[in-house]
């Protein structure tokens, strides 16, 4: 059975687990997603599994702006609950991925909102690059490198937390769902910065 971005998407939002992680575990399952559930938690990589059935419609759009009004940022972080949106941890999260989203300009919250005609382009320069540089033998590698690096550079979630390159926001937005006890959702952002054509928008 074919594995979509689609049916990758809807599985991470169910159990928070990490995009290959969802993949992986839709292969072994042959797209069934209660069994993919069932897998990633059996292996201990569902942490937010028992919440995701939970509606996130509290929370807040956290505004940030940087480098005296050059950058601007809105950010909407959605939670179950009134009390945990006015928590010291939560107000404190949005706000840490407000600086992100200034600081590293993403382009999208996840892989999975990447389109597919961006990543065809993305993978046809690096498949160019590779035959210019003599290297048409081992394209399929750069070209897998390439994306790999070009998502981690544009999606929000994949990006290196600027105050920890050890952790990603994702990593991040797990640690928090864990303190809170709820489940959390990055749900869009927008970025403008000073003299830009246009800002650059994410849901």
């Amino acid at each position: 059975m074919e594995i979509t971005a689609k049916m990758i998407q809807e599985l991470r939002a169910a159990t928070s687990a990490g995009m290959l992680d969802c993949r992986k575990a839709l292969v072994e399952a042959d797209g069934n997603f209660q069994k993919a559930v069932d897998w990633l938690r059996e292996k201990g990589m569902a942490t937010a599994a028992k919440r995701s059935d939970r509606s996130a419609s509290n929370g807040a759009v956290e505004l940030y702006s940087h480098g005296g009004g050059r950058v601007g940022v809105m950010v909407e972080v959605n939670c179950e609950t009134d009390f945990v949106a006015r928590s010291e941890a939560f107000r404190s999260f949005a706000h840490e991925v407000a600086l992100q989203i200034a600081a590293s300009a993403p382009q999208y919250v996840s892989e999975a909102d990447i389109p597919e005609s961006v990543l065809a382009h993305e993978a046809e320069i690096a498949r160019k690059r590779a035959a210019e540089e003599g290297k048409a033998a081992v394209a399929d590698r750069i070209v897998e490198g390439r994306l790999n690096k070009f998502k981690d550079e544009v999606c929000l979630m994949r990006q290196a937390y600027i105050r920890d390159d050890s952790l990603t926001i994702e990593k991040l937005l797990h640690q928090t769902i864990a303190s809170t006890g709820e489940n959390l959702i990055i749900r869009r952002f927008s970025r403008w910065e000073l003299g830009e054509a246009s800002g650059s928008q994410a849901e």
